[in-house]
């Protein structure tokens, strides 16, 4: 459940984060994107149990339920479109910091070579930005799978949900799962190996999270261009 829900929120955030990144770097005059970046990190810090419930009462119905010819209102992809949405922000703000750093003398060697603005931000730009790009997508892909909130409320998680990679179905995430076990008590609930197996997720989860920062640090260090 945690990688199907991560894959679903990168599938959505991946392109709107660098897309939004890409026309605030290049496209965007220095007005707007003084006026624009802000608001992108301002969406970065919306509670997610406000997105969680607007993926259980907008995307659910209106979106997933359509497309899997549903009546669960509770889906795994309900909870990757909010987590998505979650992200997005996050991918966007780094991903452009990355690119507005690369220097402009780069661009106007594009430009005097004849080629347009899209060829210079695909060709020029984004090659020169990539470690931070990357950078901004572990990081968003780190958030995701640590994502609690969203996927408690649209993803249904429940004690006993069944192992599926279907997204249109309920399914439980390794946070989830502490949430579902050990919510408002000092008591884990179930049977006696349920209280071992929080700190078997809670280590399993720092694993993931401590592997993702390596490779992103390794990957960073690299690529990167000093200019």
């Amino acid at each position: 459940g945690t990688l199907v829900i991560t894959g679903i929120a990168m599938l959505v955030a991946t392109p709107l984060g660098l897309g939004a990144a890409v026309f605030l770097s290049e496209y965007a005059s220095p007005r707007a994107r003084r006026l624009f970046k802000p608001i992108i990190e301002l969406l970065a810090g919306i509670p997610s149990v406000v997105l969680g419930f607007y993926a259980l009462a907008v995307l659910a119905p209106s979106v997933v339920q359509p497309l899997c010819n549903s009546n669960s209102i509770f889906s795994m992809g309900a909870a990757g479109l909010g987590v998505g949405i979650l992200i997005t922000p996050l991918i966007a703000s780094v991903a452009e910091d990355a690119m507005h750093a690369v220097p402009m003398s780069l661009r106007e060697a594009s430009y005097g070579l004849g080629a347009r603005k899209r060829s210079t931000s695909l060709r020029v730009v984004a090659p020169a930005a990539v470690s931070g790009i990357v950078a901004s997508l572990i990081l968003g892909a780190s958030r995701a799978i640590g994502e609690t909130m969203v996927v408690a409320i649209a993803a249904g998680a429940v004690g006993g949900s069944i192992f599926t990679i279907n997204p249109c179905l309920p399914g439980q995430t390794m946070t989830a799962a502490m949430t579902a076990l050990a919510t408002g008590s000092d008591q884990a609930r179930g049977d006696s190996l349920a209280y071992p197996s929080l700190f078997f997720v809670g280590l399993l989860l720092f694993a993931v999270t401590l592997i993702l920062n390596v490779v992103s640090e390794r990957f960073v260090r690299a690529t990167r261009r000093a200019y």
